[in-house]
């Protein structure tokens, strides 16, 4: 036999509650952010884990401001996130994308060239 609760309540008022009480447990267990998402900030050996250089080379970038760093008195920082968008920057261009840069130049060189020959008309 089923249970059946009779209530002097309006469906606002219900839908209150309810909202209130989800609320509540979900407050309770939130997930903490996975530690890729979060930006970790770290000192030499982040920089060496993630770019895979050795000290040295790492400490010749940063003498040539060559990598994102940050210095507080003697001591090096680096950003995961940072560093991650500096790899990202050095991505080298496939053959297809040149021709397409150098086909997108050309045809705006032949527009220009085209308006100028019907401005000088």
């Amino acid at each position: 036999m089923e249970n059946v609760v009779f209530t002097q309540l309006s469906i606002p008022e219900l839908r209150t509650i309810f909202r209130q009480e989800i609320e509540a447990v979900l407050s309770q267990h939130v997930l903490p952010l996975p530690q890729s998402e979060a930006d970790e900030i770290g000192s030499i050996a982040l920089a060496q884990e993630i770019t895979g250089l050795a000290r040295p080379t790492i400490y010749g970038l940063v003498a040539q401001s060559k990598i994102p760093c940050m210095k507080r008195g003697k001591k090096l920082y680096f950003s995961r996130k940072e560093l991650t968008d500096w790899i990202r920057q050095g991505k080298r261009k496939t053959i297809a994308d040149i021709e397409a840069e150098a086909d997108g130049y050309l045809s705006d060189k032949e527009k220009r060239k085209s308006a100028e020959q019907r401005a000088t008309r």
